[in-house]
């Protein structure tokens, strides 16, 4: 996944981000995969205004903690069976873009495990706050 701190609207905040998360999840449309659960990495990116994620004092209720991120992802992953990649991506992006001093996140998905002869199948998905 690239930065997008270059992007103009982006250029006065830092990244924080999550890489490589593995949940083992039930997704998927097929019947076999309704039956059992997948293993699934998620990668986050989280793009956050200096002026809102520069400690003074070193304290972590100054920025944005990290453990936001992984418990946002799991508590989504626990509701139980998605369809699709693109359903997941959608809502964890709604949830990161939730959080007040967060103003743009970027979501991914991969499933590792489909097919042999590639790396991985998944999605990617980017907002910004006050966009569409």
């Amino acid at each position: 996944m690239q930065s997008l701190l270059s992007h103009p609207s982006l250029m006065d905040c830092r990244r924080l981000f999550l890489r490589d998360y593995e949940v083992s999840i039930n997704i998927g449309v097929h019947a076999f995969e309704k039956s059992g659960e997948q293993r699934v990495l998620i990668n986050v990116d989280l793009y956050i205004p200096l002026a809102l994620s520069t400690p003074t004092a070193d304290e972590l209720d100054e920025v944005v903690d990290y453990d936001f991120i992984r418990s946002s992802v799991s508590a989504r992953v626990a509701r139980g069976h998605i369809h699709l990649q693109e359903t997941l991506c959608d809502d964890m992006l709604a949830l990161m873009l939730a959080h007040p001093k967060v103003r743009a996140a970027q979501v991914s998905t991969q499933k590792p495990d489909v097919y042999p002869d590639c790396h991985a199948v998944g999605c990617e998905v980017f907002g910004v706050k006050g966009k569409s």
